[in-house]
């Protein structure tokens, strides 16, 4: 017996997404567990959305930082999601993708973390090591 692997989500859309948590662009796959953020652990789940306005792909991810298992991940450089989770829409095609919304819409108290935000800022060293 074997077992047949569909990716349904090309490569060039995880080479696209970032964790608006911590945002790194490095996300590990752990099989029956799921998608995780290499760095903070955010989950992130990905789904096709019912509507794509003509778009080559339009999917949904849903990151949720409530299923984190490392118990230093809170003193690692990050911004919490609004009630542990946030979802954003992604239009467009391999090399094209463009962002149509985030929920919970981003406002003076909650902005998602940049691509490469934290890169510039060194983390303390006594928990650089847990990561």
């Amino acid at each position: 017996m074997s077992l047949d692997v569909i990716n349904r989500h090309s490569e060039a859309l995880f080479e696209f997404l970032w964790c608006p948590v911590c945002g790194h662009e490095v996300f590990s796959y752990i099989p029956f567990e799921g998608v995780f953020c290499k760095n903070c652990n955010t989950q992130v789940e990905l789904q096709e959305s019912q509507e794509d306005r003509g778009y080559e792909e339009a999917v949904l991810a849903c990151f949720d930082t409530d299923t984190t298992w490392n118990l230093h991940v809170d003193e690692k450089l990050r911004r919490d999601l609004p009630g542990g989770s946030a979802r954003v829409k992604i239009f467009g095609a391999p090399g094209a993708y463009e962002i149509d919304w985030w929920s919970p819409k981003p406002d003076e108290d909650w902005e998602p973390v940049e691509r490469g935000e934290f890169d510039d800022v060194e983390e303390p060293a006594e928990v650089s090591h847990l990561a």
